[in-house]
Order: C-alpha cells, then structure tokens, then sequence
C-alpha cells in the first residue's frame, strides 16, 4: 500500500511516498506556493502525477482543521487557505480517499503511534517552532475538541488585565523567534540576523548574558508545562522543534520545571518531560497515522 504523504509548510512543502508500516519509499520537497489555494493545489496534484499507484494522501498543514469534513478553517501562515474545502477541491484531480490534520496534531499522532507517547495512554506534545504548537492524546486518541483547537497552547495568556498585547501570549512569548530576539536585545543586534545556532553556540560557550536569556525563557516554559499538568494530568511531554535537539535546552527546561515543583506548597503529580522522536519527519508520519486511523479497515 502506498500513501502520498504531504508536510505543508510556510516555506517548503515536504513529501513522501510511505507504506502502512511507516517506511518511507521516497522523499522530496518543493516550494509552498505563496499566492493563491488553486497554486497549492496544482503543486500537490503535479506531486501526485508522479507516482502511478497511491492508495490515499495524507496532509499535514497549518490552522485549524476539520480533518472529518476536509475544511480548513484557519489557513495559519497561507491565510488563502482560509474557508476552503481543501479535500473536496483536491479530489477532484487526486481521487483517493484523502485525509488532512494540523500539523501539531499531526507531530501528536507520531509520537503516539511510533514515537516518544507510543508506551502512555495520555500524553502532550509541545512544538516549538515560529508559534508553539500542541497536540493532547488522551487514552491513546487524538483529542480535537468541539472547534478542532484542542491542545492549541500558543493562545495561552496570564495577563491579569484582560486580553494582553499580542506579543503577550505564550506562543509569541516562547516562539523561537522570542529567543532570537532576546539575546538580540541584549547584544545590541539586528533581530533579523540572528540565528538559533549563534544563541546556542553563545550558551554553549557560557556567555552569561545567554545562559540568563535561556533561563528566563526555559522558566516560562517550564510555568506552563506546569499548569498544563495540572489541568489534564498527561503521563508524559514530549517536546519537539529544532530547539529541542540542543541538550543545554532539555537540561535547563527540567532544571526549571523541578525548582517549580520544589517550591510547590502542594503534592501534586510531577511532569515528566522528553524529546520527541521525531523531528523533520514527524508531521510526515503523523498524517500517515491519521490516514490509517480513518481508512485502515478498508485497506488493511
């Protein structure tokens, strides 16, 4: 069996050709059209018209998706997305059975299915990336919700005052772009020009001024991990995005989230927080899952 699988990003647009058993056959990417939604759909079809037996096609892509109906509600950064059937328009020229998910719910799936979540009935993924992305499963299922947001943590606010300022909210607060801009700030640079990596290598070589940055940013985190916890008490976090293959990061972000626990006047159960298995690849082989979840019994 033979399922197209499509990684729909700002930038890029990942696919591969993948079995039931989550191996991949091939992989390539192409640019994500910018334009228009008949674009992204005559660059998924020309994709398509490469391969001659696809079963189905599972997408991955960014806001909020009615994965039952094929309708993307909220394109997220391709805002022509928005209000558009996207499945129907698709089936057209790809008829296979086709299923689409949010891409965080998607990097969910993964772990649940073959990753860090696989050996937990309940556990929450944390994507770090331009916002946060977040997928909760619960009794080993993905959990959507009444308006398919469930487990969307970037809208996440404290403020006491009402709706905050946009930068306010946990997924600007706490995007990598805020990291960037932080250490930015305090060396006097260009945000624009600063990388992830030039942050890390400055941590890494025990820049003071970054070590205080990273544990600033580690112990807001670290605050909403906790409060998380509390609310859906998930067996175990796994945490996903570039940033989270830099150890120093991990390391900081439990160090945080134990002081928080220490200093907690009450017994409560304790999160327990990992690395995702996957990274490139788990939106990938997460929109795999969620295609086998709907079709498997007509095609296995």
């Amino acid at each position: 069996m033979n399922i197209l699988t499509f990684d729909i990003g700002g930038t890029y647009i990942k696919y591969a050709l993948m079995n039931e058993k989550s191996e991949f056959l091939f992989k390539d990417r192409v640019e994500t059209p910018q334009s228009s939604r008949a674009e992204l759909i005559d660059t998924l079809v020309d994709v398509y018209g490469k391969y001659d037996e696809i079963n189905g096609i599972a997408i991955s892509m960014p806001g909020i998706i009615d994965r039952k109906n094929g309708y993307c509600r909220i394109g997220g950064a391709l805002t022509y997305n928005n209000d558009f059937f996207l499945r129907d328009a698709l089936h057209e020229k790809c008829p296979v059975p086709t299923v689409m998910e949010n891409d965080a719910k998607c990097a969910a799936m993964a772990e649940a299915s073959f990753g860090a979540l696989k050996d937990v009935n309940d556990g929450f993924v944390l994507i770090f990336g331009t916002m946060i992305g977040g997928g909760y499963i619960c009794n080993r299922r993905l959990v959507r919700g009444k308006h398919f947001s469930a487990g969307e943590v970037s809208y996440i606010t404290s403020s006491r005052d009402g709706w905050p300022y946009r930068e306010e909210v946990f997924g600007i607060r706490c995007g990598m772009p805020m990291l960037r801009r932080m250490y930015a700030e305090e060396k006097h640079l260009d945000p624009d020009k600063v990388h992830g990596r030039t942050v890390f290598s400055a941590i890494n070589a025990g820049d003071p001024q970054a070590v205080e940055i990273l544990n600033r940013y580690c112990h807001e985190i670290a605050l909403h991990i906790f409060n998380i916890q509390t609310i859906l008490d998930p067996e175990r976090f796994a945490i996903g995005g570039g940033i989270s293959e830099e150890p120093v990061f991990m390391e900081t972000l439990r160090k945080h989230l134990n002081e928080i626990y220490e200093k907690c006047p009450y017994s409560i159960p304790h999160a327990e927080v990992v690395t995702c298995a996957f990274n490139n690849d788990a939106n990938l082989i997460g929109a795999l899952s969620c295609w086998l979840e709907d079709n498997c019994k007509s095609f296995c």
